[in-house]
């Protein structure tokens, strides 16, 4: 019987999630729910998603507004009229249009008036989709007015914004902080009443008794929605699902480039080379990760025709399809890279590629990919209120000094000692906490869709003019999105003008210089002398007075001892005391025997049994604690911070000891290694 409900996602509006909503739902005995956002579509996903935990049927809208004045509700009957009602408001949204009083014709989504802009508008004729919405404070003027002779077209029309009072008066606290505003100043116009709440069902269906044909009325509009994600760990991706005209014509294009590529990258092709090439291709094929490898493909082909230099990382760097493509230039075979880092039978989601091109050249690659695909948006994400953010904000609405504020924000109080007033900010700060603020843009995501992207959420155009999406990443893997990591490194640009230098004063040295070309750079014996000396000043990621000091420890003169070097020297392995470790077994290769497990260094030789690589993480998962691969993914992912729930996370955990117990590790063993396992977090 709820039409109109809103999350904290009605930014500085709401109050409470989507699955506070559901719960809130569940206690009401309701059963059927529409969340219906103001201008604004981010919790519609996960609202679908977590709604069959509650047993609730969930109905997707919108609440169109400018500002706080509602121009009409519009509610989606099925995923075509999600997608119709999201493409209308990106569309005003992108221009900064004002919304219509006067709603536009839908053909799978019906529209809901207020009440009160029936009458303020003097709207007598009503369209088959268009209906009138009453709530129950609308109750007391309606037998008195002309509205209801419209039996046909009422349905109840009750908001929910927030639970209680305490929810009511951060609301307040919310408009006041976006209007910027005293709270003592804020206006009635901006903020809802404290009856916009939900009722459980028998008390709504009470407050209509006099009027069963309202209740019957959304009884049956509600019947008619229906919408459905799949969320299932067996669908398919949702992105382009075909580069070319077909998955055949995509495989052959996939293994014709491969084909092509050996000949550059290996002079002598042996059967260690063909089989991984042939286990990847079968692997890619069976996963309908093709068409993304060679999406990826067509990006880094356009850079190299346009002179841009790139690099391409992420666990996708293990792949010798990726190596081949040209996509990286990491030699899996050399490295011996980990291949079920890369992609194994258990993984949903395709390995990442992160493909870093310079500041100056990324926009211009980014504008391509939009111009080259039909169905492109940014990745969005959302800036939070933060712990010392809301304080400020809450103290400036409260008129709180700015010396008290910045008291506050100190921490260095003792609460029986504040007024009244610190108080409030304090409490009200906590429940505000962690609430989203506004939109913004991942750091590199794009998304390559099969279906047009309002099928699953509305876009907002931020001042670079690309369309962005109003959910986030962990959300858009969960419905099948994998977005495209294009970012900037400004190093890259260093290395384009280093190269026209060279041209123009050695023009003849320039003609031999393939910057692409890894193995010869690898091989000379000049630069792994300056690596052995530390005279790295100027080379991005080794230049920094710990990494030379850790390259003079060490007495790096390879490229295999340079990357182990440069992933030791991150934070938390570093602080782990593996480093240290590391630095000690390599010189004294005796220690390694003395100290290392034998399943440890059996697993990781070339490292001397200390976990350095990301990858390690899975090998040790697998054959150290007997997780199955797929596991022992969710734990690396874990780490990094990608995960969609902690509590996934922490069953893998907890079966990550558990199993280690059963295999007869002694404690301090497990506690050991899980010590270098949790050094990779972040």
């Amino acid at each position: 019987m709820y039409l109109n409900c809103h999350t904290y996602y009605s930014l500085r509006y709401g109050t409470f999630s989507e699955v506070a909503l559901l719960e809130l739902a569940r206690e009401n005995e309701v059963t059927r729910l529409a969340l219906t956002d103001i201008n604004n579509t981010s919790a519609g996903l996960n609202f679908v998603r977590k709604a069959q935990e509650f047993g609730i049927q969930p109905i997707l809208g919108i609440d169109f507004r400018n500002g706080t004045d509602c121009c009409f509700v519009g509610i989606a009957k099925n995923n075509e009229g999600y997608q119709e009602l999201t493409a209308f408001l990106s569309e005003h949204l992108h221009k900064h249009k004002e919304l219509p009083q006067q709603a536009p014709h839908f053909k799978d989504a019906v529209i809901i008036y207020p009440f009160e802009k029936v009458l303020l508008n003097d709207q007598h004729h009503f369209l088959e989709y268009e209906y009138i919405g009453i709530s129950i404070t609308d109750l007391r003027r309606l037998p008195f007015s002309r509205v209801v002779e419209y039996k046909d077209k009422l349905v109840v029309l009750q908001p929910v914004t927030f639970r209680n009072k305490r929810d009511f008066n951060a609301h307040r606290l919310l408009r006041a902080i976006d209007n910027n505003v005293l709270l003592s100043k804020l206006e009635k116009e901006e903020e809802a009443t404290m009856d916009d709440r939900m009722f459980p069902i028998r008390n709504l269906a009470a407050a209509f008794s006099e009027y069963h044909f309202i209740l019957q009325n959304t009884e049956h509009l509600m019947k008619e929605c229906s919408i459905h994600f799949d969320f299932s760990k067996n669908r398919k991706p949702q992105n382009l699902q075909t580069y070319l005209e077909s998955k055949e014509a995509d495989e052959k294009l996939l293994e014709e480039l491969c084909q092509q590529g050996l000949p550059y990258r290996y002079p002598l092709v042996d059967d260690r080379i063909h089989e991984r090439l042939n286990k990847e291709l079968q692997l890619i094929k069976e996963k309908e990760f093709v068409s993304y490898f060679l999406i990826n493909w067509d990006i880094v082909s356009e850079a190299r025709k346009r002179g841009f230099f790139y690099v391409g990382r992420g666990s996708g760097a293990n792949s010798i399809v990726a190596y081949l493509l040209r996509i990286t230039d990491v030699d899996p075979i050399e490295l011996d890279l980990y291949f079920e880092r890369f992609i194994n039978l258990y993984r949903t989601n395709p390995p990442d590629f992160d493909i870093d091109f310079s500041w100056k050249d990324r926009g211009e690659m980014t504008q391509y990919i939009f111009d080259r695909f039909q169905h492109v948006a940014l990745l969005g994400t959302y800036v939070t209120f933060k712990s010392r953010g809301i304080i400020r904000e809450l103290g400036k609405v409260f008129g709180l000094p700015k010396a008290e504020i910045d008291f506050l924000c100190n921490g260095h109080y003792v609460s029986s000692q504040l007024d009244e007033m610190s108080l409030l900010v304090l409490k009200y700060g906590n429940l505000i906490k962690d609430m989203p603020n506004y939109l913004s843009i991942h750091a590199g995501g794009i998304l390559i869709s099969e279906k047009p992207l309002h099928y699953f959420s509305a876009t907002h155009l931020p001042p670079k003019g690309f369309a962005t999406t109003q959910f986030d990443m962990v959300i858009a893997e969960d419905v099948g999105l994998y977005k495209f990591d294009i970012l900037g490194q400004r190093g890259l640009a260093k290395i384009k003008e280093a190269i026209q230098i060279l041209a123009l004063n050695q023009p003849e040295e320039y003609k031999t210089i393939d910057i692409h070309d890894i193995k010869k750079f690898k091989e000379d014996p000049h630069i792994n002398s300056m690596i052995r000396s530390a005279q790295c000043m100027g080379c991005f990621y080794v230049e920094s007075p710990a990494m030379r000091m850790l390259l003079k420890k060490l007495e790096v003169d390879t490229y295999l001892g340079l990357v182990a070097a440069s992933s030791i020297i991150r934070p938390g392995v570093s602080q782990s005391g593996m480093m240290r470790e590391y630095i000690l077994r390599h010189r004294n290769k005796g220690r390694a025997q003395e100290k290392g497990h034998p399943v440890m260094l059996n697993i990781m030789p070339e490292t001397y049994g200390v976990m350095v690589y990301q990858e390690d993480v899975i090998k040790v998962a697998h054959y150290f604690a007997g997780l199955t691969l797929g596991e022992a993914d969710v734990l690396r992912r874990g780490m990094s911070g990608k995960y969609r729930s902690r509590e996934e996370f922490q069953k893998v955990k907890d079966k990550f000891t558990e199993n280690c117990k059963k295999k007869g590790y002694e404690d301090s063993l497990i506690s050991e290694i899980w010590h270098q396992v949790a050094s990779f977090a972040g």
